[in-house]
């Protein structure tokens, strides 16, 4: 039996393997960012906007809970039979969103994305953190959410650039079934379960195990929880602006290929960035990192209020982006150095339970406020929130040792 090893370079084909297939995962996302908001307006004729950010809160609730339980079952159900359900669950949903009739099916199909995005997005993250081992694991993250969130960013436009020429629907979704069968045929044939690189880990680990690792995630340890309340804020605006940036460009009078530019701009500097800030945060203080993020995403999303054309617009979603880069795979490679081996699947299924919850209050806080105060408003309190996250990092986190 061959002994197992961790590190980037001595898993290279599974890890890369892993890439391709969370590539495939992010643009299932990318499937909806940029025309779903269209949808409810122009084939369903929803005009409150919290009834069109409805789709996200469907979509965050229902991944958060999927990250939490995916955490939670990795251990005894296996990493990879999670990432084959995932998939069997992605497989149905542009054929739901292409013979919708209703808004209730294009709900439906937000509740089967959030439970399959809980169960791949999730799983592919902790096998490439189990084959690397604890030195890389910035890298690892960097590379993950680069691959996954280009690939939003790269379906994004695709969906804009086919609505604009051949309407919303359907042929934007047929990406999204090649999308599906390719991830799952994949994961089926060539990807690998990595319970033994956590046992071979977990050997050398001086972490000790917390007794209640949702509690110790959530709020009394202080670097768990001040990275814990920033993703969910990190998430909070990213879900405002997947909702109503699209909207707000529509009221600009831009046309569905530059929204499609704009909308797509944003993730593509979030995914491209991550391959730099991974690796940073394997050497840089991860808290400023964490500080800096966050309080870059603020300030874009606060000028997004006095943006009216096309460049300026095109210049804040590439900060807001850059913003995004430095917390995602920071967040991540902070939970993992900060826990034990054999608790690292539950403390990040705790970590994105909450994190991806903060699309829903996302979705919710601004759906709201655009509807009462209008959308200047939604974006100028969510631009605050951002602002605020930062300085709990600044004040509450210590410092790590890289």
């Amino acid at each position: 039996m061959m002994e197992t090893k961790l590190g980037l370079k001595e898993n290279w084909k599974q890890f890369g393997l892993l890439v391709i297939v969370n590539a495939f995962v992010g643009g299932m996302v990318g499937l909806e960012r940029s025309i779903i908001p269209q949808l409810a307006e122009t084939e369903f004729g929803i005009s409150s906007k919290s009834a069109i950010l409805s789709f996200i809160v469907a979509f965050g609730i229902t991944k958060a809970i999927a990250n939490y339980f995916t955490g939670k079952l990795a251990n005894r159900i296996g990493r990879r039979n999670l990432l084959i359900i995932g998939w069997l669950l992605a497989l149905p949903i542009p054929f739901v969103i292409i013979y919708a009739n209703n808004w209730s099916w294009i709900i439906f199909a937000n509740i089967l994305l959030g439970i399959s995005q809980g169960l791949t997005w999730s799983s592919t993250v902790v096998m490439k953190m189990d084959l690397v081992g604890e030195k890389q694991r910035g890298l690892a993250m960097g590379i993950n959410e680069f691959a996954g969130y280009l690939a939003v960013g790269i379906v994004a436009f695709l969906t804009g650039f086919i609505a604009q020429n051949y309407g919303v629907r359907p042929y934007p979704f047929y990406i999204g079934i090649v999308i599906a069968v390719l991830g799952f045929l994949l994961t089926i044939i060539w990807v690998k379960d990595t319970k033994t690189h956590v046992s071979q880990e977990a050997k050398n680990s001086t972490i000790t195990n917390a007794e209640n690792v949702f509690m110790t995630t959530t709020f009394t340890d202080k670097t768990l929880s001040s990275v814990t309340q920033a993703g969910l804020v990190n998430n909070l605006n990213d879900g405002m602006i997947w909702g109503l940036l699209p909207i707000l460009l529509l009221q600009l009078k831009l046309n569905n290929q530059n929204i499609g530019i704009i909308t797509a701009i944003y993730p593509t500097f979030w995914g491209i960035g991550q391959l730099f800030t991974g690796k940073m945060s394997d050497i840089y203080s991860k808290k400023k990192m964490l500080f800096w993020g966050m309080f870059l995403q603020g300030i874009a999303i606060i000028l997004l209020i006095f943006a009216k054309d096309f460049y300026f617009l095109a210049i804040l979603s590439a900060f807001l982006g850059i913003g995004t880069a430095l917390v995602y795979p920071t967040f991540l490679s902070t939970i993992a150095q900060a826990t034990n081996p054999n608790q690292r699947a539950e403390s990040i299924g705790t970590f994105r339970l909450w994190r991806d919850l903060g699309y829903a209050f996302g979705a919710i806080i601004s759906g709201i406020t655009a509807d009462i105060f209008g959308i200047q408003y939604a974006i100028l309190l969510i631009g605050v929130i951002t602002i605020c996250s930062s300085v709990i990092i600044q004040i509450r986190m210590p410092d790590l040792k890289n």
